[in-house]
């Protein structure tokens, strides 16, 4: 890892001057720090967003669930208002990484990351949620533009996530047994953002299946998938697997996802 600055931000200016002046922000470290041990990632200063006032926390209020950007993975998984108000978002935040990665990962830091293979962003993109900024609010669909990549500004900060409570939800997710990543994951729902389905793992970001959406809106149940296909263009193929094989598995999750 090579040498770098490091400084602890205390408000959300100071995270904006940082990041303006070219630090790396850092929520929770779990995608960030890793990286830059491999020379993945070689900033020259990083801005610790732990001391920002105001971050954090879970509320539910108005057919709304609003999760703080610096709430960790733990926290969400614990919280008996989201596991109330949204299962599937509880059970899909128990199921990241490990312990240390859970207690230590924030949703606003795996967002703004963006991982092609996180779980985070299938359950932003197939609950229709939004991400608040300090300037700005972003809809899931407009905010995951490629690999790695989001509508965020250099120096713009997430301040939270809301996703509006479905009437129904589910989270199936074949994973990768080392790095418990997606190999495919995929998050259904019905509600009033309609139906919608999200893929993770499968591509170079997160994306919707708007044939597998058809289906459930006309009959939402496992049965209307049967015989269900994904083409497996511009999908990803690597060392897990090919293209093929997790296009065949997408209407397969998406399936126990609704049962």
């Amino acid at each position: 890892m090579q040498a770098f600055q490091f400084q602890a931000a205390t408000t959300l200016a100071d995270a904006r001057a940082a990041a303006a002046a070219g630090a790396k922000l850092m929520a929770g470290g779990q995608s960030l720090l890793p990286s830059m041990r491999l020379g993945m990632s070689q900033p020259e200063s990083v801005a610790d967003l732990s001391a920002v006032p105001g971050l954090s926390g879970i509320t539910v209020s108005g057919g709304v669930v609003r999760i703080g950007a610096m709430t960790t993975h733990a926290a969400v998984a614990a919280s008996a208002e989201v596991a109330a108000a949204i299962p599937a978002l509880a059970d899909l935040a128990s199921r990241i990484g490990d312990r240390q990665v859970r207690n230590r990962g924030t949703i606003g830091g795996s967002v703004a990351n963006a991982d092609p293979a996180a779980c985070y962003p299938a359950a932003l993109l197939g609950l229709g949620a939004t991400v608040h900024t300090d300037r700005r609010d972003i809809a899931a669909d407009d905010f995951f533009t490629g690999l790695y990549a989001t509508a965020l500004a250099e120096d713009e900060v997430i301040t939270a996530v809301s996703f509006p409570i479905p009437e129904k939800a589910g989270w199936q997710k074949f994973k990768q047994p080392a790095s418990r990543f997606s190999i495919v994951g995929v998050f259904v729902s019905k509600g009033p953002k309609g139906v919608r389905v999200a893929v993770t793992g499968a591509g170079a970001s997160v994306f919707r299946a708007g044939d597998l959406e058809s289906r459930l809106s006309a009959q939402w149940s496992a049965a209307a998938l049967e015989g269900a296909t994904v083409s497996a263009e511009g999908l990803n193929t690597d060392l897990h697997g090919s293209a093929e094989y997790r296009a065949a598995l997408i209407p397969v999750l998406a399936a126990r996802a609704v049962a």
